[in-house]
């Protein structure tokens, strides 16, 4: 009777092992094709586990993806400049200005203040309606005019871009904008009598300055070239 009992212990162990290690292959069988499905669907890359990528690997690949990803961003805005160049430099102004703004509220307005929507659609609006085709217009026209990259002719668009491009672009946000906020043609004009010569000394002054450190960087990196 012993025995007997203990034969069918040892048979039913046998097939609980039996039936576990067919389970396990039925799993395992599973979870193989599960990525490979995965794979095909485009949700996820199987790597070999033999080929399993490292750290420094992986890091390699995403910045490579992220590089790829900017290149094709930008060879599609040089596209869209090629094919549409007036809206899309008037969205790019637009964008720009709106950015602008914004992150002079955030820097200026306290903590407790909220956003200001409309001066930013201001902003926006001037961006696309003025400055992006009035920019377009002019570079156009001084290429035409000086279709030369010498530097005389570098000169002679920076002279006019500073004596009469910018104060007269100056002059139009100011209006545009005080108009826009209700202002009448005296407050106007008090206010570009007040405003228009500070804010294009200032400009010019800003614009010098970034030409004087980028020689001063320049000279710099030949005297350190020159010292290796």
């Amino acid at each position: 009777m012993g025995s007997k009992c203990k034969s069918i212990k040892h048979l039913r162990e046998r097939c609980l092992d039996h039936c576990s290690d067919k389970q396990s292959l039925q799993w395992r069988s599973y979870y193989s094709w599960l990525p490979q499905r995965l794979r095909k669907m485009g949700y996820v890359k199987v790597y070999p586990s033999s080929k399993i990528p490292s750290h420094s690997l992986l890091f390699s690949t995403l910045q490579k993806q992220s590089t790829e990803s900017k290149i094709g961003f930008l060879r599609w805005y040089l596209g869209k400049l090629e094919s549409h160049p007036l809206m899309t430099k008037s969205i790019t102004a637009s964008l720009i200005f709106a950015a602008a703004d914004l992150t002079c509220q955030r820097i200026s307005l306290p903590s407790s203040s909220s956003f200001d929507s409309i001066r930013t659609l201001r902003m926006a609006s001037y961006g696309m309606l003025i400055l992006g085709p009035s920019q377009h217009f002019w570079f156009n026209y001084m290429s035409k005019v000086f279709p030369k990259r010498d530097i005389v002719s570098t000169l002679k668009k920076l002279s006019l871009g500073q004596g009469v491009f910018g104060p007269s672009i100056t002059a139009v946000f100011f209006s545009y904008n005080a108009s826009l906020q209700g202002e009448s043609g005296g407050e106007i004009i008090a206010r570009l009598k007040r405003d228009l010569l500070p804010t294009l000394a200032t400009a010019i002054s800003e614009q010098f300055m970034c030409i004087h450190l980028d020689n001063l960087s320049n000279i710099h990196g030949k005297l350190k070239k020159s010292e290796l």
